[in-house]
């Protein structure tokens, strides 16, 4: 485990640059990955930039080997004048991203075929902080064999469907030229993130097409905009994304084996978006690359993917408590065994009702999102969206979470039974210290959910009066 160690530290923990919260190593002592509490991609507001850096990745002959190795290509914008720590910072990035872009492996033969692939992959920062590259691969234009690459735009912000936009965008201007890219990408670069709901509208221009508008609006609901749940419907019955949810809620190891880069970040990205308001906080690898097969043994809980060319490497590995999930052939190849008993009987047969109802009346992605995500919110609404009356304050505002008395305010005892495990778990530690900190609940979809909840409750209770 130590070179795992060592190479998990120089490919996925991104050294903390400069204007970052304080650390009390200053940085230098980087964090194994399954130890590090990490958080969501993160929702913005809107008026950040919408990207760092966008490069392409190619596959160029090892000296004297049949091998090849990924290596950049051609990187916007190139920075210049950089501080010693943040020439660092990007020396590591830099370093980790090809790996990820062909996370396959290193044999590769030149094709004439070759189906597109959009992915991503998740990059983790000593602080918590993620950087996510958004990632197009393809067999570029030209005739006879030749070697695929891959557009990749590394972004702080996680908004998949946006950026999936703008790789369309990169790819049919790579087609002319790369010089096409310089001018839109800038334009890009110099456009203000928009808020939810809203549209950023740029101006391009491309030789033969004259000049073109590309409108790219942002989802109402930023909660959802990192998501599509479509991969996970489609691979997967309501029955077993439940156990996926439960497992994932008491921080267990879990596993998913799929052939495409696109299947395998989907769904990864999909099964973390169940556990909103609340964040994985633990090893969170979307595609494992073949040289970091050996995380699988972690004995700490993790949530990664990994291609079914390595499905026999993976089953062979010594693994304990995991549950491993076959979105090929939609089963489960491991599993604890308990999965089906973790949440309460009756808020679990509420979810699967909720997601069975109307769903083939969905059209849109952003309706198969709400409809999949809303269910799971309001589990959580039921059994700990009373947090907020159980945290005391003290006279400068800071507050103290009173543990036992919010397990005792459940009237069901299987309600409290799982609450009692789940308040144990780092996903409610890490929530928990955030409402602590907060005079007041964060205004976002899940206080609005709570207060729904509570309206409901309330006119409820007259009712049942009148019953009697």
């Amino acid at each position: 485990m130590d070179g795992l160690g060592r190479r998990l530290r120089a490919s996925l923990r991104l050294k903390r640059g400069h204007g970052g919260p304080p650390q009390d190593n200053s940085g230098e002592a980087l964090k194994e990955p399954e130890r590090a509490q990490e958080h969501s991609l993160p929702n913005f507001a809107g008026g950040q930039h919408f990207f760092e850096y966008l490069l392409v990745v190619s596959l160029k002959k090892k000296r004297s080997q049949d091998d090849y190795e990924p290596i950049i290509t051609y990187q916007f914008p190139k920075r210049e004048n950089l501080l010693r720590g943040q020439q660092e910072e990007e020396e590591r990035l830099l370093k980790a991203i090809p790996l990820f872009c062909f996370p396959d492996g290193n044999e590769w033969a030149s094709l004439t075929e070759y189906p597109r692939e959009t992915f991503s992959f998740v990059l983790t920062n000593v602080d918590g902080s993620r950087k996510i590259g958004y990632c197009r691969r393809l067999l570029p234009a030209g005739p006879g064999p030749r070697l695929p690459k891959v557009y990749c735009i590394i972004s702080c912000i996680g908004c998949f469907g946006l950026f999936s936009k703008i790789l369309d965008e990169v790819e049919k201007r790579h087609q002319i030229s790369m010089a096409v890219i310089y001018p839109f990408m800038q334009g890009l670069r110099e456009a203000a993130f928009p808020a939810p709901g809203k549209t950023v509208t740029l101006k391009s221009f491309i030789p033969d097409s004259g000049t073109e508008f590309i409108s790219l609006t942002r989802p109402l609901d930023s909660h959802l905009e990192h998501v599509d749940f479509s991969s996970l419907l489609h691979c997967l019955s309501f029955e077993q994304i439940l156990q996926i949810f439960a497992s994932a809620v008491l921080e267990r190891k879990i596993i998913f084996l799929a052939e495409g880069l696109s299947t395998l970040s989907q769904c990864i990205h999909a099964a973390a978006a169940l556990l909103y308001p609340f964040s994985w906080a633990h090893t969170y690898i979307p595609v494992v690359p073949e040289s970091l097969l050996a995380t699988v043994c972690c004995p700490t809980p993790f949530m990664v993917g990994v291609q079914m060319r390595f499905q026999q490497e993976v089953m062979d590995s010594p693994m304990e408590e995991v549950l491993l999930v076959n979105l090929c052939e939609g089963t489960f190849l491991m599993s604890v065994g308990d999965e089906k008993d973790i949440l309460p009987p009756k808020l679990q047969d509420g979810i699967l009702d909720s997601l069975g109802q109307g769903i083939n009346e969905l059209k849109t992605a952003e309706q198969i999102n709400e409809h999949v995500s809303g269910p799971f919110v309001q589990f959580f609404v039921k059994t700990v969206g009373h947090y907020a009356s159980y945290i005391k304050r003290e006279a400068n505002g800071q507050g103290h979470f009173q543990e036992r008395s919010f397990c005792k305010a459940l009237t069901s005892k299987t309600n409290r039974r799982f609450v009692k495990k789940f308040v144990k778990t780092q996903l409610f530690s890490l929530f928990i210290q955030e409402a602590e900190k907060s005079k007041n609940p964060p205004a976002g979809y899940f206080q609005q959910k709570i207060l729904e909840y509570e309206e409901q409750k309330k006119q409820k209770k007259p009712r049942e009066k009148t019953v009697k």
